[in-house]
């Protein structure tokens, strides 16, 4: 926790007693009425209610706090109350897990400082993960944001901090650099299989490097074979893609799009001759919750025999396998992620209430009201993936210095007000070496966020 105790301007709330009026009253008993016998997981329909009042309250709060920094130790003490309404939710102690859970609710805000906030998105998931399903408070506590507005706060946070850029511009050089390599025999072709394509916001700087690297009567043929979640997603995002690739007059370009729930899979790709095939997988696997479906993945990624696989992960400390370590994992790895925020965007920034919110806050309350502990998404080490890769036929293959120099050049560029370094230690973002030079990491302040790691198969001899 001492990466928070610099960030420690917290709120002393001190929240106005509301007085209602007789016309609130009369619809807050009729609020009550109507969810009198809902299912509340055996909890009191009072209690949950009363809790949902407060955390109705703390929605409406404007302030962006009255507290002094690091006054009290007031963010120790959110982290606390936290991790102890964790533990009596895991220990099923409903009632002091509520209690917990009000007075959150009663010293966090969504426009506080960047633990209060990150709080604020715990305590919902908490809360979500006490209720059943079947609540109406469940559905309203998780509500998705919509498409657009989903989209919106992804390319925000794509735009203002280096963490999804690094992670596509390193796995794209060492693309390059298998594409590179196999120059003379692959015809200038490239093929990508990209297990999750989410908006394609990679690709569009792979089609600009090799288009630099080709002439009007010496094209370069790049084939994207991308898995998607829905056939909306998938559509949209080759709309986008074939657009931006008309642009470059030295480029053929070709997509696939197959759903996910597509049985046949990586089993109906197919290789055409002289072509570099590359698979790429950004933020997929850890997101595969079946360990056997992992492998069979990997299994199948073998098969194809491929030139390069690029795996970039988000990394976590130890591999949890309790709720109540999951948690702990997860809230210091999101806690890093709101702080980092605060390089880029004052807390009043529109753009980072929207990042919060559709982005960062919807996937803290997926990961937290998770249906099955055993086999929601973990973040792991790279010394995890190293021995799953090895054990399925694969050997680290060393990231080229260009892969180096633009991890630095990109940290240098997108951050503005802490002193970056690279290799040491700083007050913001690191990136660094491991394995020998066979991974790239990406780290804010003590915490490592992302890993890019390269793989070949060891029996392809390449």
């Amino acid at each position: 926790m001492e990466g928070l105790q610099d960030h420690e301007q917290l709120l002393s709330l001190g929240l106005a007693i509301v007085i209602d009026s007789g016309r609130e009253r009369k619809m807050k008993r009729k609020r009550r009425d109507r969810f009198l016998s809902l299912d509340t997981n055996g909890v009191s329909e009072g209690k949950i209610f009363s809790l949902l009042e407060i955390r109705e309250i703390m929605l409406k709060e404007k302030n962006t706090g009255k507290g002094i920094i690091g006054a009290n130790g007031e963010g120790l003490h959110l982290i606390h109350l936290l991790l102890t309404a964790a533990t009596s939710l895991d220990e099923n102690k409903l009632d002091l897990a509520i209690e917990n859970l009000r007075k959150l609710y009663q010293n966090i805000s969504l426009n506080g400082d960047s633990v209060q906030r990150v709080a604020a998105y715990f305590a919902d998931g908490l809360v979500a993960k006490l209720l059943t399903r079947q609540s109406p408070f469940h559905a309203m506590i998780m509500k998705e944001p919509t498409p657009e507005d989903e989209f919106l706060a992804y390319m925000e946070l794509y735009k203002v901090s280096p963490y999804y850029q690094f992670a596509h511009f390193t796995a794209n050089q060492a693309i390059m650099d298998a594409f590179e390599k196999e120059e003379i025999q692959n015809k200038r072709a490239l093929h990508v299989v990209d297990l999750d394509v989410a908006y394609g916001f990679q690709w569009s700087s792979l089609m600009q490097s090799l288009s630099d690297k080709a002439t009007t009567g010496n094209h370069v043929s790049l084939r994207i074979t991308a898995f998607g979640r829905s056939l909306e997603e998938l559509e949209e995002t080759e709309r986008r893609l074939v657009g931006f690739a008309k642009t470059f007059r030295n480029l053929i370009f070709e997509f696939q799009g197959i759903l996910r729930s597509n049985s046949f899979g990586l089993k109906s790709i197919r290789k055409r001759k002289n072509e570099t095939l590359v698979v790429n997988s950004v933020f997929y696997l850890n997101s595969v919750c079946n360990f056997s479906h992992i492998s069979e993945t990997l299994k199948s990624i073998n098969i194809l025999n491929p030139s390069l696989v690029v795996l970039v992960e988000q990394e976590g400390d130890r591999n949890p396998r309790t709720f109540l370590s999951r948690f702990m994992e997860f809230l210091h790895y999101y806690a890093a992620m709101f702080d980092s925020l605060d390089d880029f965007l004052p807390l009043n920034s529109l753009q980072r209430l929207q990042i919060e919110k559709n982005h960062l806050g919807k996937e803290i309350k997926r990961l937290i009201d998770f249906d099955d502990d055993a086999k929601s998404p973990k973040y792991e080490r790279m010394e995890t993936w190293k021995r799953r890769m090895e054990s399925h036929g694969f050997l680290g293959r060393n990231l080229s210095s260009k892969a180096l120099i633009q991890a630095k050049l990109l940290l240098k560029t997108n951050c503005h007000y802490c002193p970056i370094q690279f290799g040491g230690e700083n007050g913001g973002f690191t990136s660094f070496q491991r394995e020998e030079g066979n991974a790239l990491s990406l780290a804010w302040q003590d915490k490592c966020l992302i890993t890019v790691s390269a793989w070949q198969c060891a029996a392809g001899g390449r």
